[in-house]
């Protein structure tokens, strides 16, 4: 776990004492809101079990995420629904989901370490290629959007729409979210801008 402390040591040891990591979930979904997490954890504390969220199981997540929101000096969740996304692109829909998350933390950080994107604020940051795997505090955010999304898919999406699947697929293109789009027709949810050629150009939507 100690490598996954090497870029917060890096400026903490430039006296940044704020730093918090930031990553999005739902970019490849067809259906509901890009999310964003921003996370900030105590300085020199090792999360046993903290990785990149896609590597963990559901129940694992689930664990991490009570642990990291007991912990975490500050944690800021952003949204981006369905229309943005359609309207400024899923990058931009990303970016303004990241900033939104900065934007609503308790604390504010002083320096960010960012999942291969940069946010648009003032503030000095770092973007880390495969963050998720490579920093705690990053990982640490992927878990807290994640698991922040599939309850939404699994609750309040899916009691919205229950024909469509949500809360077995999360909003991706698998084969039964295809049939039933096929079938019964996007929602408001759906992003209209994902689903030009559908089905003949599925494999690049994840």
């Amino acid at each position: 776990m100690e490598d996954l402390l090497v870029y917060e040591k890096e400026y903490w040891g430039k006296s940044y004492r704020q730093i918090a990591g930031i990553d999005e979930v739902g970019r490849g979904c067809l259906f509901g809101d890009v999310v964003a997490a921003a996370v900030i954890l105590p300085e020199g504390v090792i999360l046993e079990g903290v990785n990149d969220s896609k590597k963990l199981s559901a129940k694992k997540r689930e664990q991490l995420y009570e642990e990291i929101m007991q912990t975490a000096l500050a944690v800021g969740i952003g949204f981006v629904d369905a229309a943005m996304i359609d309207k400024i692109n899923i990058k931009q829909a990303a970016r303004l989901a990241m900033k939104q998350a900065v934007e609503s933390m308790a604390i504010s950080p002083d320096f960010l370490l960012v999942d291969a994107e940069r946010v648009d604020l003032p503030i000095p940051q770092m973007a880390i290629i495969k963050g998720d795997a490579n920093s705690q505090s990053i990982a640490a955010a992927s878990i807290i959007a994640k698991v922040t999304r599939d309850r939404l898919c699994q609750g309040e999406w899916d009691a919205r729409y229950p024909e469509y699947g949500i809360a077995v697929h999360k909003g991706y293109a698998t084969k039964l979210h295809r049939e039933q789009l096929l079938l019964l027709g996007p929602t408001p949810m759906h992003r209209r801008s994902f689903l030009t050629n559908l089905f003949t150009e599925q494999q690049q939507l994840f």
